[in-house]
């Protein structure tokens, strides 16, 4: 009894250090990230180590800059779009709390008014990217039906997802954006003010995803990852749609006619740089992978992995 006991103060003492640290980074759009400014396009957005537009020796330096700023615009988007059912979700989770840990309700309510508030920013980035880049560009996943198909899952299956998602987001800042000196200082910015909201949520994530754990049975769990499986593949389906929209549209607006085989490098070099963003960095990152394996048998570790060997070689 006493390590229950224990153990339950440790989980309040985490919902309670979340809730600490969302008031004190709290931030506005307007007051705080876009204060008046605009996109620098004659900086890059995305780093090389994210958007991987280096490895394109036969674009110039102007032309590489473009792809980059083309990804950053995608990379706002998606996360616009993958928010959406987060926060859906995460209000959803907080319901069973209402009349019970006052801690953990108010940690997930913040966590998805966050999360609503992220929406609205990349929302605004992609307008002031569309008035600073030409005309033509499409971003083809629609966030309702995406959300749609994620929240019909089990809730293991998208918790797993989000912590996944919110443990890379943290790692592409603290590891690529942060670092870097050839980016807009407003889009770094962004993803600042960003990253210090998503450092509350992936805390969140994890406790979440273990209590809904400890609530299935052996099968539940199976089926569970079975969903999880799907959620990637739907995923990967996303990237490779949207690097063939990017690839298509870099192509109509970078001031040349390219040849087949350089459009088929461009779209090649898209979709791996898209996989790598959107899942393989996540998969990689080393808290993720101890989260899971501790929830997951060897067996069902197998099946994640043979899923994935198509989208990771």
């Amino acid at each position: 009894m006493e390590t229950m006991t224990n153990g339950h103060q440790l989980e309040a003492d985490r919902y309670a250090k979340c809730i600490a640290a969302s008031k004190r980074v709290r931030w506005d759009i307007d007051r705080d990230v876009i204060r008046g400014r605009h996109f620098d396009f004659t900086k890059k957005f995305l780093p090389d180590a994210l958007s991987k537009v280096d490895s394109l020796g036969f674009l110039d330096s102007d032309e590489q800059r473009l792809l980059s700023q083309i990804q950053g615009r995608t990379y706002a988007n998606m996360f616009g779009l993958v928010e959406r059912f987060i926060a859906a979700k995460v209000i959803d989770m907080s319901g069973p709390y209402r009349l019970g840990d006052q801690s953990a309700l108010e940690a997930l309510v913040r966590f998805g008014d966050e999360e609503i508030k992220h929406q609205e920013l990349f929302r605004r980035i992609e307008q002031m990217c569309a008035e600073g880049m030409p005309s033509g560009y499409t971003f083809l996943p629609e966030a309702n039906s995406v959300a749609s198909f994620v929240l019909a899952k089990s809730t293991w299956a998208v918790m797993a997802l989000t912590c996944h998602i919110e443990l890379f987001v943290l790692a592409h800042y603290r590891g690529s954006i942060d670092m870097d000196s050839n980016s807009s200082e407003l889009w770094k910015d962004v993803f600042l003010y960003h990253w210090r909201e998503e450092s509350q949520h992936a805390i969140l994530d994890e406790l979440e995803w273990r209590r809904e754990d400890a609530r299935l049975s052996p099968e539940e769990r199976d089926e569970a990852v079975d969903d999880l499986i799907e959620l990637v593949a739907a995923v990967d389906g996303i990237v490779q749609t949207q690097a063939d929209a990017d690839a298509d549209y870099f192509a109509m607006v970078c001031g040349r006619s390219l040849s087949m085989a350089d459009k088929e490098s461009v779209r090649a070099s898209l979709l791996a740089a898209y996989r790598w963003q959107y899942i393989i960095s996540g998969v990689q990152e080393p808290r993720f992978g101890q989260i899971l394996s501790g929830l997951i048998t060897g067996n069902q570790m197998s099946r994640i992995e043979t899923a994935l060997a198509p989208i990771t070689s």
